[in-house]
C-alpha cells in the first residue's frame, strides 16, 4: 500500500491548484496527433472537482454552437501545460451540476468581484504563466535534442 501512495506523491504536480468551482477557465491541452504536437485551448466553467491525490481531476463544461459539452481534465495531468483563470465565479457549492439544466442567461455564474478576487486570479495566472514557460522549456530541449540525434543515425 505505501508503495502505490509513494508512486501516485511522486506524480503529482508541484504547486497548489489556484482555480476553484465557478471560476470560468482556460485550459491549455496538448493534443497529439500522429508525429505532431499542438496546444488546444478549452475554456468553460469549472463544475466539480472529484477523487485526491494524484487522481484529482475538474470538469469544464461550455456551450458550443447551442449544445453543452463537458470534459473532464486531470489535475496532475503532464498533458495540461497551464489553467488560465479568466473570470472568477461567486458560487455557494461545490457541485455545478444544476447548471446543465438550466439555458441561457440562467445558465450563467455570477462574476465574484472585488480587490481580493483581482489579486487572487492575477497570483494564479503568474503561477501558471511561470510553471507553463518552464514546461515549455523542457520540451523545447527534448525536441533540440531529438532533432540533434536524428541526423546522426542516417
Amino acid at each position: 500500500m505505501d508503495l502505490i501512495k509513494t508512486i501516485e506523491e511522486q506524480q503529482k504536480k508541484p504547486g497548489d491548484i489556484a482555480f476553484r468551482v465557478g471560476d470560468t477557465v482556460k485550459v491549455h491541452f496538448e493534443i497529439i496527433e500522429g508525429k505532431t504536437k499542438r496546444i488546444q485551448v478549452y475554456e468553460g466553467v469549472v463544475i466539480c472537482f472529484k477523487n485526491s491525490g494524484a487522481r484529482k481531476t475538474f470538469t469544464v463544461r461550455k456551450i458550443s454552437y447551442g449544445v453543452g459539452v463537458e470534459r473532464v481534465f486531470p489535475v496532475n495531468s503532464p498533458r495540461v501545460i497551464k489553467v488560465e483563470i479568466t473570470r472568477p465565479g461567486k458560487v455557494r457549492r461545490a457541485k455545478l451540476y444544476y447548471i446543465r439544466e438550466k439555458i441561457g442567461k440562467a445558465a450563467k455564474v455570477k462574476e465574484l468581484l472585488g480587490a481580493q478576487a483581482v489579486s487572487r486570479v492575477k497570483a494564479a495566472n503568474e503561477v501558471a504563466e511561470l510553471h507553463a514557460k518552464a514546461l515549455e522549456a523542457k520540451i523545447n530541449a527534448e525536441h533540440k535534442a531529438d532533432h540533434q540525434a536524428a541526423p546522426a543515425d542516417k
